[in-house]
């Protein structure tokens, strides 16, 4: 257990709290660069397995955070990058809840909101690319994926189909 990497995971993992503006996706890219081009906790193969996990898992899918901190510094990692992860968005949200609700029918906040929406928009792409480059190593993943994202688009599929046929074709093609 490296106990020393505690407060380098504290202050990354508050840090990326502030931006999940749109959802947990909006921080991967920068998730991906402090904890694997900076900090050196994880391959790029290892974050996205985490993150692939986080998203098969019940509950919010950035919990898989924990697993970044138990592998860095042991249960106590875990610990601290779950509270630093979760507590100052949980803080700020509060805060601007209570905030939101005392200034409803000002002009500003239709402003914010529309201004938001296309933030939210651009980090979750930025996220969706991010993983495409580790992930999308061949043309079976990439036609994969391209078939996954038509029938999002075009059908109302259960993607739990998608997903278990994926994870098929995967391990068929590793065989």
């Amino acid at each position: 257990m490296n106990t020393k990497e505690l407060p380098a995971l504290v202050l990354v993992f508050a840090y990326l709290s502030l931006l999940t503006v749109g959802g947990g996706m909006a921080a991967y890219p920068e998730l991906q660069h402090l904890t694997v081009d900076v900090r050196h906790w994880l391959t790029e193969d290892q974050l996205l397995h985490f993150y692939s996990l986080g998203q098969m898992c019940p509950g919010p899918n950035m919990m898989m955070v924990t697993a970044i901190g138990e592998k860095v510094a042991g249960p106590l990692g875990a610990f601290a990058v779950v509270v630093a992860f979760f507590l100052p968005t949980a803080l700020l949200t509060f805060a601007v809840g209570r905030m939101w609700k005392r200034f409803e029918g000002a002009p500003w906040r239709d402003s914010i909101q529309a201004g938001l929406a296309p933030v939210s928009i651009g980090l979750l792409l930025a996220g969706s690319l991010s993983i495409a480059k580790v992930a999308l190593t061949d043309w079976l993943a990439g036609g994969l994926a391209a078939a996954v994202f038509g029938l999002l688009v075009k059908t109302r599929i259960n993607p739990a189909l998608l997903i278990l046929g994926g994870a098929l074709v995967g391990y068929w093609s590793a065989k």
